[in-house]
C-alpha cells in the first residue's frame, strides 16, 4: 500500500507546496565500496560475481526445499514462508521478493539486500554481524528472488507489544543494546537501515531472556560523507523529522528511530502518533517530546536521557550508535543498576495502540505523483 506523503514546514506544520521540489536522490558511486554506476543504481550496493557465482542458485527452490504454501509473514512485495532442507531437515525462512514493481525492474534493489546480507556473512566474527539474520543462499527465478535466510524461531518483537506483554526496563535495554551492536555494525561500514522498528527486529528464542536479530534491508542505503542522499521512505511512526522534510538523511537518521523504538518498549505508546498519518507526520516535524507521568513514573532517568538524546530535530545533535551504546542508561558502571531496573515496567495499551499497530506497522514509500 503506498500512502500519501506530505513534506512539512517544520515552524507552519503545513504540507509544502512540492510542485518545484526537484526529485532526484544525490548518492554516493561508492565504486570502492562496490556500488553500481549507471545513476538509477546509486546509494544500492552490488554484489561481487564471486559471490554472486557462489549464493546465488538458478535452480528451483523447490528441488532443495519443501517450501510451505501460506506464508507466515507478507508484505506488498514479499512473502516469508517456512521452508524445510529436504537433505539436512533444517528449517529456514524464504523470503520470496517479486522482481517487478509498478512495471519497473528492480532486481538491482533486491541484489542490494543480497549484498548487505552477505556482508554480514562475510564478517562472521566481527562485533554485530551475530545480531543480523544469516543468509543462507538465493534462488533466482524470470519473477522473483528467494532469499533463503536463518529461521529465527522468537518471530517479531512487534509481537510483544501486540500482545500486550510485560517487558522489563533491563530486558528493554539488553535488547536495544543488540540492535545498537547491528546498526554499528551497519553504520561503521556507511550503511543506513531507515526502516528500524519492531516489525524488522526478530527474537531468537522465547521471550524473556532471548537475543535479537535485526532484518529487512530492502530499503537501506549507502551512505557516504560530504554526499548528499534524500529518500522519502520509512515506516510513519519511526521515520525521523528530515525525511519528511525531504532533507539529506544521514547514519543518524537511524537514531531517530531508535530513540522512537526505546520509548515505545518502555511505555507501549507512540510518541508522535497522531490520529492520521498527515497529523502524525506534523508531531515529528515539531518534535516536541513529553513523558506523561502515567506512563513512565516507574521508567529510570538514565532512560528518559537516552530517548532525549535520540529524539532531537536536527540530526547532526543525536547521538550516534557507537555513543549510544556509550551512554549511562546502556553502560551503567560496573556492579551498578539505575533504580527502576529492579521493577518491571507494564507496556500500557491507549488509544494509541492503532498507532503502533495500525499504519505504523507498514512501509511508506512515496509515489512521487501523490506528493502535495
Amino acid at each position: 500500500m503506498l500512502f500519501q506523503f506530505f513534506v512539512f514546514d517544520r515552524r507552519s506544520c503545513k504540507p509544502v507546496d512540492t510542485a518545484a521540489v526537484k526529485w532526484k536522490t544525490l548518492v554516493t558511486d561508492a565504486a570502492s565500496q562496490g556500488a553500481m554506476s549507471a545513476d538509477q543504481f546509486k546509494g544500492l550496493l552490488k554484489l561481487s560475481e564471486s559471490s554472486r557465482l557462489a549464493l546465488v542458485k538458478k535452480s528451483r527452490i523447490h528441488d532443495a526445499y519443501d517450501v510451505e504454501h501460506s506464508p507466515f509473514a507478507r508484505g506488498k512485495f514479499a512473502a516469508v514462508r517456512r521452508s524445510t532442507h529436504r537433505v539436512s531437515g533444517v528449517a529456514f525462512a524464504a523470503k520470496f521478493v517479486r522482481r517487478r514493481r509498478r512495471a519497473s525492474e528492480v532486481l538491482h534493489e533486491i541484489l542490494h539486500e543480497v549484498a548487505i546480507l552477505e556482508l554480514a556473512r562475510a564478517a562472521a566474527g566481527q562485533p554485530g554481524s551475530e545480531r543480523i539474520v544469516r543468509l543462507h543462499e538465493v534462488f533466482e527465478t524470470p519473477t522473483e528472488t528467494a532469499m533463503v535466510l536463518e529461521m529465527v524461531p522468537g518471530g517479531e518483537l512487534q509481537r510483544l507489544i501486540d500482545a500486550g506483554e510485560t517487558i522489563s526496563e533491563p530486558e528493554v535495554r539488553r535488547m536495544l543494546r543488540q540492535v545498537l551492536e547491528a546498526v554499528s555494525f551497519l553504520h561503521d561500514r556507511n550503511i543506513a537501515h531507515l526502516d528500524l522498528k519492531p516489525q524488522n527486529i526478530l527474537l531468537t528464542g522465547p521471550f524473556p531472556g532471548c537475543d535479537v536479530k535485526l532484518c529487512d534491508f530492502g530499503i537501506s542505503r549507502l551512505i557516504e560523507p560530504g554526499v548528499e542522499v534524500r529518500e522519502v521512505l520509512g515506516t510513519p511512526d519511526y521515520v525521523a523529522p528530515e525525511v519528511l522534510q525531504y532533507e539529506p538523511i544521514s547514519l543518524r537518521t537511524d537514531m531517530w528511530s531508535v530513540g522512537v523504538l526505546a520509548y515505545v518498549l518502555l511505555s507501549g505508546h507512540s510518541p508522535f502518533g497522531g490520529d492520521t498519518k498527515q497529523e502524525t507526520f506534523c508531531n515529528i516535524s515539531q518534535g516536541q517530546l513529553d513523558f506523561p507521568e502515567e506512563l513512565f513514573g516507574d521508567v529510570s532517568q538514565p532512560a528518559l536521557d537516552f530517548i532525549s538524546a535520540l529524539l532531537i530535530v536536527e540530526a547532526s545533535e543525536r547521538l550516534s550508535s557507537r555513543a549510544s551504546m556509550q551512554h549511562p542508561w546502556l553502560s551503567p558502571p560496573s556492579g551498578t543498576l539505575p533504580d527502576a531496573d529492579v521493577q518491571q515496567v507494564i507496556i500500557k495499551r491507549s488509544s494509541c495502540e492503532k498507532d503502533i499497530n495500525g499504519f505504523s506497522n507498514k512501509v511508506l514509500v512515496l509515489d512521487k505523483k501523490m506528493m502535495c
